[in-house]
């Protein structure tokens, strides 16, 4: 369109040129000047060509700037800087593994403190059990060895703890012929412990119990 609009102008132009030369030719001079003037007048008022799209289009197009690319010197301290934080994260990370080896190192040698006290309480309590099972035993044969009055009269002064142990270990038989000696509040109250004592503490019911 552009093309065409370009092509009308020069034909135009062109006509007008060409009456304006004979219009010279065959005028005088004033008409020549008239002529000239008008010739000029149409040029001023024909249309401003458009612009050629192939030219436009072969203009280059501005473009931005490229950033300015880091210099040697830049990348080597940015590097060197890396470097540095990372060699700081391993020393880090190295010093707190060395302070989880050593507190893993203490409680393994306090757990193997604990378990050879453990050991040693055991023992020690097992040895306790034994010795005080067996003068228990003894403590028995010696009540069985006397006369069932005789043993009914000390085990009425006889701390109840112990003489419910020693009716606990003591036969049957034995037992009976000394508790029927004995005083009948006491023998009560012995009673009533040995049959509480086999229930779980918070059932047991000791209250009002009498011992004389």
């Amino acid at each position: 369109m552009s093309r065409l609009r370009l092509v009308i102008g020069a034909l135009a132009l062109a006509g007008v040129a060409k009456g304006a030369v004979a219009v010279a030719e065959w005028g005088d001079v004033t008409g020549g000047a008239q002529a000239l003037s008008f010739v000029q007048a149409a040029v001023a008022s024909a249309p401003d060509p458009a612009p050629d799209p192939v030219a436009a289009a072969a203009q280059p197009i501005p473009t931005a700037a490229p950033a300015q690319c880091e210099t040697p010197e830049e990348m080597l301290a940015a590097i060197e800087a890396e470097r540095v934080l990372l060699d700081e994260q391993k020393e880090r990370i190295t010093s707190r593994q060395t302070e989880l080896d050593l507190t893993a190192e203490s409680v393994a040698t306090e757990t193997a403190r604990l378990d050879a006290l453990k050991g040693e309480l055991e023992g020690l309590l097992a040895r306790v059990e034994a010795a005080h099972t067996a003068d228990l035993d003894r403590l028995v044969q010696l009540y069985r060895a006397m006369k069932p009055k005789e043993a009914a009269g000390i085990m009425n002064e006889l701390d109840i703890e112990a003489t419910v142990m020693i009716f606990g270990t003591m036969a049957e038989r034995d037992a009976a012929d000394i508790l029927a000696a004995m005083n009948p509040v006491r023998v009560r109250a012995i009673s009533k412990i040995i049959l509480e004592r086999s229930k779980l503490p918070g059932d047991q019911k000791l209250e009002g119990v009498r011992l004389q």
